[in-house]
């Protein structure tokens, strides 16, 4: 698996459904379970894990595609980035697609998954403000066939975790059939890590803009009054395109403020301290991403 790591897993199994994959893990507490493994053999490879077992995902046909479900679509935790890149899942799901083509370079969309982005958490995985955007929720497996369902915002700010044998199943995602985008600013050209990321949905049914914002805090950030503030001024039943260009501008700062605040106002009344350089760069980053995103998507 590794020439820095030899020892790091004794046992490795490899089921082929998802109650065998849960089974395996309840049989073994200390396994630990592996689907693409660009986070995970990052961190055996750097000495920051030593997994004792591990279960692997990869034959599990089931959690490998998608299908439809009462207007929504229900996606397979083990899809990968290359995948959902593709032209028929960009179509379902414009969004999602965008992000993950975004994911980093070919051996990692190959590789990476769906259910590894959000079970690895890590505040840089582009896939999480796309499901945070669309309130997608997770379908998860665990002991003797047991499912329960919770959104994707509950189990990355840590509300309702993964339980001991538990494993993400299924994401469950609305089809919104309205414009939908998803845009990113790395620190060098090409495939890369975001320093910000901003993923943007309408939803005329609901007369709503949802938007999150990634890799600025340890989850992606909803600005909930931002959503609410320019959703009132979009001509719903009209153009929505026919939107002023100060409004998309002020939206942006507004997105950017609310995730990026100024620092609270010293309590002995002095002067309070300005936000250093880095933070002021990355909000004007946040609000020109946020003023792209809205932008596009009433184009």
């Amino acid at each position: 698996m590794t020439t820095h790591a030899p020892q790091a897993a004794h046992t490795v199994t490899l089921p082929g459904t998802l109650d065998e994959a849960v089974a395996a893990l309840a049989a073994m507490p200390a396994a630990v379970p592996v689907a693409g493994g660009t986070d995970l053999m990052a961190a055996v490879n750097s000495g920051l894990l030593r997994p004792a077992a591990l279960v692997g995902l990869g034959r599990i046909s089931e959690i490998r595609g998608w299908r439809y479900l009462d207007g929504h679509a229900l996606l397979g935790a083990g899809l990968t980035h290359a995948r959902m890149g593709r032209p028929d899942f960009a179509a379902l799901i414009p969004a999602l697609a965008a992000a993950a083509r975004a994911a980093g370079p070919p051996q990692i969309r190959n590789a990476g998954t769906l259910g590894g982005n959000i079970v690895t958490a890590a505040p840089t995985g582009d896939a999480l403000p796309v499901l945070a955007a669309l309130e997608a929720t997770v379908i998860i497996a665990g002991p003797e066939g047991s499912r329960r369902e919770i959104p994707v915002s509950h189990l990355l700010a840590g509300v309702d975790l993964l339980r001991p044998g538990e494993l993400v199943g299924f994401v469950r995602v609305p089809l919104l059939h309205a414009p939908q985008t998803f845009l990113k600013a790395t620190g060098r050209t090409g495939p890369g890590r975001a320093t910000a990321s901003v993923a943007l949905v309408l939803d005329p049914a609901r007369r709503g803009v949802r938007c999150a914002v990634g890799a600025v805090a340890p989850m992606p950030l909803r600005p909930l009054e931002a959503e609410r503030w320019v959703a009132s001024l979009i001509d719903w039943d009209g153009d929505r395109g026919h939107l002023d260009p100060q409004v998309t501008t002020a939206f942006g700062e507004y997105v950017a403020a609310a995730c990026i605040p100024d620092p609270l106002p010293p309590q002995d009344g002095s002067e309070p301290v300005p936000l250093p350089p880095a933070a002021i760069h990355l909000r004007r980053t946040v609000a020109a991403l946020a003023r792209r995103a809205l932008g596009r998507a009433l184009a």
